[in-house]
């Protein structure tokens, strides 16, 4: 205090971002260390169950939603071209925020008639649709008992909500059942599961 008036705090930007920067270093360096850094595979062709990447490798592709292979099948691709064509690049937002496309409400009639629901809501991704379970359906009266290996979009979409979350060990039948009665006062219960091996 000098006068009595604090003294501003002149700080040295450059020591900051240095500061950062070295925090950033160190927690990567770790990742690396251990394993756990994701490095971006760069792929040279079009996505199907084998993919080449930029450096001329070949590697069976495992990962990819194309569960029926149809990516790349020519009918689709002639039919995006003609969506593109009539419909332009998609609403550049939500549909909630720019509206819904007759093509949209027209494939969702056409998924409930075939699935003999009332009706359909198309979400453009996984993550999105989570969110449009778990919260709108869960409140603080709520719980979610859910698998310890999970996928992340349905850790992200639980977090949304304001729901108590109980997870329980990865296929445990014994460790579901005492999960499931700690939720027991709750008003809902949803259970989450991950299917796959022990």
């Amino acid at each position: 205090m000098v006068g009595g008036s604090i003294k501003p705090l002149h700080r040295d930007k450059s020591l900051i971002k240095q500061t950062i920067r070295d925090t950033l270093e160190t927690g990567l360096l770790a990742l690396r260390e251990n394993g756990l850094y994701k490095y971006e595979r760069i792929l040279s062709s079009p996505q199907g169950a084998e993919v080449t990447l930029s450096n001329g490798k070949t590697l069976i592709n495992f990962c990819a939603n194309n569960y029926l292979g149809l990516a790349n099948h020519p009918n689709v691709i002639k039919a995006a071209h003609d969506a593109l064509d009539r419909w332009g690049y998609g609403l550049a937002s939500v549909r909630f925020i720019c509206g819904t496309q007759e093509i949209h409400k027209s494939l969702e009639k056409k998924i409930s008639a075939f699935l003999g629901t009332e009706d359909t809501i198309l979400y453009a991704a996984c993550f999105d649709a989570n969110g449009g379970v778990f919260e709108p359906l869960l409140d603080e009266e709520s719980s979610i008992v859910t698998d310890a290996l999970n996928h992340a979009s349905i850790i992200d979409s639980m977090r949304l909500t304001k729901a108590r979350r109980f997870i329980y060990k990865h296929n445990d039948m014994a460790d579901l059942e005492s999960k499931l009665k700690e939720a027991s006062s709750s008003k809902r219960i949803l259970i989450a599961t991950a299917f796959g091996p022990a």
